[in-house]
């Protein structure tokens, strides 16, 4: 059995922790062994500096909110039982422990974004040879990648064995930047499984006292009008509106458990977060994407790879949530998800060089 490293963002965010999860269950599904490999932060290879780790330090710190996390931590060290971990957590001391590895793959979630302090050396695999490299729906999560990270970006992605992104953008950064034009766009890997999958994982939250409730998950501000607009159809259809990442909600406390249960029952979802939407898909419910409005950077990419691939733009929030949109037919939908679900097995398979794929699809 081929033993394979999963490379990826251990924190605790849904979209991380359920990405995580079914990568592992679809390799699993391949026929080979998938170690998801811990890493406490992003120490660079030549610098020997931690600084995605010190820089979230700093952040939990200044933002005061450290023991309102502690609640919510135990909730994702619950789900973090599903995940097969290694036993070591990386360093550049301990190579030796990753040798017996056949291929490592980075993704999925924003493994190479430079704004969270990707972009390293352990990110982008040049701790083992270019045959063992591979990217399967890594992102970006920008447009466009400072001058200062292109030439590390060029010699690490050079000689990658197999490279797929979750974004076009992402497609034409590697073009541009690496010169190479055998990127494949594929599916986030959550959209792998489907909702039967996912609701052996799913857990009711003790919170939830209503069955009728619009949920709302937004990563960036909701503006007071935004607000009012949905506080609108939530009187009218008599809905409970829940703010899973407002710190005052009792929900805040909620895990990748808790947040599967929420999206499946939720009379209408109000999001500007891609898993957000992956799942409203999977669970056939309603949703909008409302665009992030307090980032300086753009990204919205995947976002709109997603609703572009599915033909769902009309999903995007446009001032007024109108009651067509509460009602939705997938059945196209997942036509397109069977044959984007074929393409991404078939390239794994490939780039792991199975040699019977097929009977494991």
């Amino acid at each position: 059995m081929k033993k394979v490293g999963i490379v990826t963002i251990n924190n605790s965010n849904y979209g991380n922790r359920l990405q995580n999860y079914a990568l592992q269950e679809i390799l699993a599904k391949l026929g080979v062994k998938p170690i998801t490999i811990k890493n406490i932060g992003l120490m660079n290879k030549k610098t020997g500096k931690f600084n995605y780790f010190l820089r979230n330090i700093k952040h939990i710190y200044k933002k005061n909110d450290f023991l309102d996390k502690k609640e919510r931590e135990k909730y994702f060290i619950e789900f973090n039982k599903n995940i097969n971990f290694s036993r070591t957590t990386f360093n550049w001391f301990r190579l030796k422990k990753f040798k017996d590895f056949d291929y490592f793959i980075t993704g999925s979630d924003q493994v190479w974004n430079p704004n969270f302090g990707r972009l390293t050396d352990f990110d982008l695999l040049t701790f083992v040879e270019p045959k063992k490299r591979i990217s399967f729906s890594a992102s970006f999560g920008v447009s466009k990648i400072p001058a200062k990270y292109q030439d590390k970006l060029r010699k690490a992605l050079r000689y990658y064995k197999a490279i797929s992104v979750r974004e076009i953008t992402g497609k034409e950064i590697i073009k541009n930047i690496v010169g190479r034009n055998d990127v494949t766009v594929l599916l986030d890997p959550t959209m792998l499984l489907d909702a039967e999958a996912w609701d052996k994982v799913s857990k009711k939250p003790c919170q939830l006292k209503t069955d009728k409730f619009i949920l709302n998950y937004f990563l960036g501000d909701l503006s007071e009008k935004n607000m009012l607009e949905i506080d609108r159809v939530a009187r009218k259809y008599q809905c409970e509106v829940i703010n899973i990442l407002d710190k005052n909600s009792p929900y805040y406390e909620c895990g990748p458990s808790e947040f599967l249960y929420l999206e499946k029952h939720a009379f209408l979802i109000c999001t500007d977060s891609f898993h957000a939407s992956v799942f409203a898909i999977l669970y056939g419910r309603p949703f909008l994407v409302f665009d992030r409005e307090d980032n300086h950077v753009n990204m919205n990419s995947r976002l709109d790879t997603l609703l572009s691939i599915f033909k769902l733009d009309f999903r995007k929030y446009t001032g007024k949530i109108s009651d067509e949109i509460l009602h939705c037919d997938y059945t196209e939908v997942y036509k397109i998800l069977e044959n984007e679900r074929e393409k991404s097995q078939k390239f794994l398979a490939n780039a792991l060089d199975l040699e019977d794929s097929e009977k494991n699809e």
